[in-house]
């Protein structure tokens, strides 16, 4: 099986409402696991919402933190 791999979108040409993991962490130039930890300590500049269990990041606040219009 091949590997999970994504083509990064620039964040203003985002249509998705939430973004996973993964494309939030590229977009903050952050580790998926500091966004991981964020989540589970609650003391991030962001707070994901949960989709069956999965973390999902709102691109709407990435916008926010990032400065994006």
């Amino acid at each position: 099986m091949a590997a999970n791999t994504f083509q990064p979108v620039a964040l203003e040409r985002e249509t998705r409402a939430a973004l996973p993991t993964r494309e939030a962490a590229y977009h903050l130039n952050r580790a998926e696991q500091t966004m991981r930890l964020w989540a589970c300590l609650e003391n991030g500049p962001l707070r994901p919402i949960r989709i069956n269990g999965r973390l999902a990041w709102k691109v709407a606040d990435l916008r926010r933190v990032l400065g994006v219009a």
